[in-house]
């Protein structure tokens, strides 16, 4: 599946869109002006998408990708 791919599909299960994640994550106090804090880990991003979101390893990991700046909404 394509990098794309899941965040449809975040997007489709959420009704979030990679935006809303960001501020999300900034009012839980793991990221900061949009960009990982250097303490915030993968699998806490993991756990608190799994608890509030219901999503799975993969797409959590799609997200915390896009949080690292390392994929783009628009990669492929």
């Amino acid at each position: 599946m394509s990098f794309q791919a899941y965040i449809d599909n975040i997007k489709t299960k959420t009704g979030k869109s990679p935006e809303d994640f960001i501020r999300l994550a900034e009012e839980k106090g793991l990221l900061q002006h949009g960009k990982l804090l250097p303490t915030t880990k993968a699998s806490q991003i993991v756990a608190w998408l799994k608890e509030d979101f219901d999503l799975g390893h993969g797409h959590s990991m799609a997200i915390f990708a896009l949080f690292k700046g390392g994929k783009k909404e628009s990669d492929k």
